[in-house]
């Protein structure tokens, strides 16, 4: 299975220009999300890696500001946040794991978590995902609405953030995919707005753009790192 250290040591974005974004060997893109907050996804499958796993990449204007993996329950089996520096692992055992299945049966899905990282310790993520039943067509891709809730804490119960609003789920790719969010941290409270302006699949100009389209040029309040936390990209 390919680390994602393998995607931090490629250039920064910025000294590509506008060629395609560069995937690891053994790995092949099937999306490309251009997002309203100046943010371009990519999602693409590595040989070697087990049956359902899908990877994320998302650039900004300079560079990479995330690199995740999923397993086919999207629960959030590795992260890199390279603007932070640190990586998070799924660690073995959760209390209540993250299903997709469940979300999509039951329309709710409950989870309860800890991730692990060598930089910043144990992270415990406790939220819920519920269908709205309404379905937003964004790019001609029906994409059904999704409310959330989650609040990640420190081992001793500490708040670290948490965050509501939402986001949208594409049954056919087993995705989560971002919308728009409140989000408290120990500072400050801020709102973001990830959410998709155009999807982009192999063939079609701007696949593995290596550049944002929408929303560049705007300030953002808060730390580029808290941003990437929403549902589909820890």
């Amino acid at each position: 299975m390919k680390s994602i250290a393998i995607i931090a040591l490629l250039a920064p974005v910025g000294a590509m220009a506008q060629a395609p974004f560069s995937l690891p060997a053994g790995c092949t893109a099937f999306l490309t999300v251009q997002e309203a907050s100046c943010t371009v996804d990519h999602h693409f499958l590595c040989e070697g890696d087990p049956e359902g796993t899908r990877r994320r990449v998302s650039l900004d204007e300079d560079r990479m500001t995330y690199m995740g993996q999923i397993d086919a329950e999207t629960q959030w089996i590795e992260s890199y946040h390279p603007l932070s520096g640190h990586t998070e692992r799924l660690e073995s055992h959760p209390a209540e794991p993250a299903s997709f299945s469940d979300l999509i049966t039951n329309k709710i899905d409950v989870y309860d978590f800890r991730t692990s990282s060598s930089e910043v310790g144990t992270t415990r993520y406790v939220g819920k995902d519920i269908l709205t039943g309404r379905v937003v067509t964004i790019d001609d891709v029906p994409l059904e609405e999704t409310r959330f809730e989650i609040t990640a804490l420190a081992p001793d119960g500490t708040l670290l953030w948490r965050s509501e609003g939402h986001e949208f789920i594409y049954r056919d790719w087993r995705l989560f995919l971002s919308g728009t969010a409140m989000i408290t941290n120990t500072t400050e409270t801020f709102e973001t707005d990830n959410t998709p302006k155009e999807f982009i699949f192999p063939g079609e100009a701007g696949f593995l753009s290596s550049k944002p389209k929408y929303g560049c040029g705007v300030v953002m309040s808060a730390a580029p790192e808290l941003q990437e936390f929403s549902n589909d990209n820890i």
